[in-house]
């Protein structure tokens, strides 16, 4: 969660005491209407109870660019993206949406640290057709695993702002199903609908 250094507010804490005294008046960028950025915001409005007005972009570039040059106030953006600019001071670091900080913003907190419960987090994972033989989804997910466990591309993940995060089959689709429910609330709460 990034913001324009116009913003007076200057933690994440402060933020949301100022969202709350200022319902509807904060512009949040977006890459788009549904999209992970779009969503990790109403999941904020949601859990945190403000209302910031959704800003759709066609893309993170654009909706960058007016975050720096502060037509708009809020963005929650990939770190990987907003990194230079938090580094150069062209943004400020509120909070990541992870689970957990990021060893790349080491000091800046988890929305979760203040908002019990919040984690928005972009995530890939690798599936099958559906009647894949059982022994091959087996075989699949123990060389998968296995790769993701080796230490260069663990490495190479964190250079990207990634982690790792091998799972059995079974709770690969366990999560599946928990975030689809998660995301279909969050969406439904936004009134986000297909262009």
């Amino acid at each position: 969660m990034v913001v324009n250094p116009s913003v007076s507010a200057k933690t994440f804490p402060a933020f949301i005491a100022y969202a709350k005294d200022h319902p509807g008046k904060i512009s949040m960028a977006s890459f788009g209407t549904g999209t992970g950025s779009h969503l990790a915001g109403e999941l904020l409005k949601v859990m945190a109870g403000v209302d910031m007005i959704h800003i759709p972009y066609r893309g993170s570039a654009p909706a960058l660019l007016d975050l720096i040059a502060g037509r708009v106030e809020v963005m929650f953006d990939t770190i990987f993206a907003s990194l230079p600019h938090i580094r150069s001071g062209a943004l400020g670091a509120m909070a990541v949406t992870g689970k957990i900080r990021s060893e790349l913003l080491a000091d800046i907190p988890t929305v979760g640290e203040f908002v019990s419960g919040y984690e928005a987090s972009g995530w890939l994972g690798i599936a099958v057709r559906k009647g894949t033989p059982p022994e091959i989804i087996e075989i699949l997910n123990r060389e998968i695993n296995a790769g993701l466990a080796d230490t260069v591309i663990r490495t190479r993940f964190a250079e990207l702002a990634a982690v790792a995060r091998p799972l059995r089959t079974a709770e690969f689709n366990e999560f599946v199903t928990a975030e689809t429910e998660k995301w279909a609330k969050v969406v439904k709460f936004s009134g986000a609908r297909a262009d």
